[in-house]
C-alpha cells in the first residue's frame, strides 16, 4: 500500500522545540496550575514542513502555517492544558495493571460501551469504574476488548515508527475537481478544507442517523472547516440512498472517508473498485484499513506515544487531539500528488502511524518545562529563549451549510436521480 510522502524540508534548520513553541501546542502541555511542557518529538516541525509542501504542490494557493493549525481548534474552544485529562475533557490517561492508557468517552453511547468494556453496569460518569477496571487489567486486554466492542481505548506504547519513503508523485492541480467527503470531526474536513482552498468543489455527505458530530461542537470552528462547501444528506438504508451515494462517488474525482472498510461496504461502496476507475480515495483510521480499532484524536496520539512526562512521572496529553490535524495535513498533502498516468490511488492513513513517526523514541525522563518571563511563558530553543505562543484561529471564509441543503442541487447537478 502506498505511504504518505515525506515532507519537503524547509530551507530553515528545524528545531523541533522552537517549532513546538510556535505551535501553540506547548501552551496546551501540562498541568493546568503548573508551568506548560514540551512535548517529545517532532510532529510540529512535521506539520509546519507538511504546510510548506502543500504551498509548493499547489504553487502558493494555499499557504498556512501547518504547525499553527495543530492548535487552532483551542482557539475557538478556548480549552486549557487538563494534564491527564485531555484539552476537550473527553479523554483520560489512566494508569493500567502494567503501564498506561488513554480511553475516550466523547461519543453519547460510549458510557455504555465503557460499562460493556469492564463488565459492569457504570453511571453517567463512568471514569470511577473505567479506573478501578484498568488497575487490574493489562494494555493488551485493554487493546483486544475495545477493538472487540468498538470503544475508543488503547495502551500507551510509544511506537517508533520509521518516517516513510512514498513514491515521488507529481503535483496534482485539483482547480474544479469534485472532493466527497464522506469523513468528520477534524482530520478529513481539515483535508477537504485545504482542496476546497486550493480550488476544488467539496461536496460533505452525511446520513440521516450519523451526522457529523462536530455539529455539537464550536460553532466558529465547524464553520471554519466547513465554509463554502456544499452539504448532502442520503439514506444508505434504502436502494434509493445507496444508488445515489455509488452515483455520487462515480462522479468524485478524490474521496475522503474515515470509516472501516466493512461499514463502506454496508453502503455498497468499494474503495478499490472505484481507485481502478481512475478515484483518489483518501482513508483515515485509527490503525490502518486491516484493523478494527476505533480511535479519536486523543487517544490515538497518546497510543502512539505523543505523551509528555511530568516530574513526577504521570503522563499529560500533548496539545488537542493532536493526532486530527497532523493527519488532515497529511492527507492532504497526499491527495495533491497523483501518478502521471491518471490512475486512481488509495492511501491507507493510519492515524496512530501518522503520529508516531515523528516519535524517535520513549521519553528518557521528564519533559523539559517553561519558565516564566515577564508576562508569560518561555522554553529554551537551541539559539536561545522562545516564547509559548497561544493557539490562535484563523476567521472562517464564510458560511457553513446547514445539514442536507444542498442535496437536490449537488444531485441534480451531477445528473443523479432524487432518492
Amino acid at each position: 500500500m502506498p505511504q504518505p510522502p515525506a515532507p519537503t524540508p524547509s530551507p530553515v534548520l528545524a528545531d523541533p522545540v522552537r517549532d513546538w513553541a510556535d505551535s501553540g501546542i506547548v501552551a496546551l502541555t501540562g498541568h493546568a496550575d503548573e508551568p506548560p511542557l514540551v512535548p517529545p518529538g517532532r510532529a510540529a516541525t512535521r506539520a509546519r514542513e507538511l504546510g510548506e509542501r502543500i504551498a509548493a504542490l499547489t504553487q502558493g494557493r494555499v499557504r498556512l502555517d501547518g504547525g499553527r493549525l495543530l492548535s487552532e481548534r483551542a482557539a475557538f474552544t478556548v480549552h486549557r492544558r487538563n494534564g491527564p485529562i485531555s484539552a476537550g475533557g473527553a479523554c483520560r490517561l489512566l494508569p493500567a495493571a502494567d503501564g498506561w492508557a488513554a480511553v475516550s468517552c466523547a461519543r453519547p453511547d460510549d458510557p455504555l460501551l465503557l460499562g460493556a468494556l469492564v463488565q459492569a453496569e457504570l453511571p453517567a460518569d463512568p471514569w470511577q469504574g473505567v479506573a478501578a477496571w484498568l488497575r487490574e487489567h493489562t494494555g493488551d486486554d485493554l487493546a483486544e476488548r475495545a477493538e472487540l466492542l468498538g470503544a475508543a481505548a488503547a495502551p500507551v506504547r510509544h511506537l517508533a515508527v520509521a518516517p516513510p519513503r512514498p513514491p515521488q508523485l507529481p503535483p496534482r492541480p485539483v482547480d474544479g475537481l469534485l472532493v466527497v467527503d464522506f469523513s468528520a470531526l477534524w482530520a478529513g474536513p481539515l483535508c477537504a478544507l485545504l482542496l476546497g482552498m486550493a480550488g476544488a468543489r467539496v461536496v460533505k455527505v452525511e446520513t440521516p442517523t450519523r451526522p457529523d458530530g462536530a455539529r455539537r461542537g464550536h460553532p466558529g470552528f465547524y464553520r471554519l472547516l466547513h465554509a463554502g462547501h456544499r452539504s448532502v444528506v442520503l439514506d444508505p438504508t434504502t436502494s434509493a440512498g445507496r444508488r445515489a451515494l455509488a452515483e455520487l462517488v462515480e462522479a468524485a474525482d478524490i474521496v475522503i472517508e474515515a470509516s472501516r472498510p466493512r461499514a463502506l461496504a454496508r453502503f455498497g461502496l468499494d474503495a478499490h473498485a472505484a481507485v481502478a476507475a481512475g478515484t483518489t480515495w483518501i482513508s483515515i483510521t485509527a490503525a490502518g484499513r486491516s484493523s478494527d480499532r476505533i480511535g479519536f484524536g486523543d487517544d490515538v496520539a497518546a497510543s502512539a506515544g505523543l505523551v509528555a512526562y511530568d516530574n513526577r512521572g504521570t503522563p499529560v496529553f500533548c496539545g488537542d487531539a493532536i493526532a486530527d490535524p497532523l493527519t488532515g495535513l497529511t492527507a492532504a498533502a497526499l491527495a495533491l500528488t497523483a501518478p502521471a498516468n491518471g490512475s486512481g490511488m488509495l492511501w491507507d492513513l493510519a492515524m496512530t502511524d501518522v503520529v508516531a513517526a515523528t516519535l524517535d523514541r520513549a521519553p528518557a525522563g521528564p519533559a523539559p518545562s517553561a519558565r516564566r518571563q515577564a508576562d508569560g511563558w518561555v522554553v529554551d530553543a537551541a539559539d536561545g529563549p522562545v516564547p509559548v505562543a497561544a493557539p490562535q484561529r484563523r476567521q472562517p471564509a464564510g458560511q457553513a451549510p446547514g445539514s442536507g441543503v444542498d442535496t437536490a442541487a449537488v444531485l441534480a447537478d451531477l445528473g443523479i436521480p432524487p432518492p
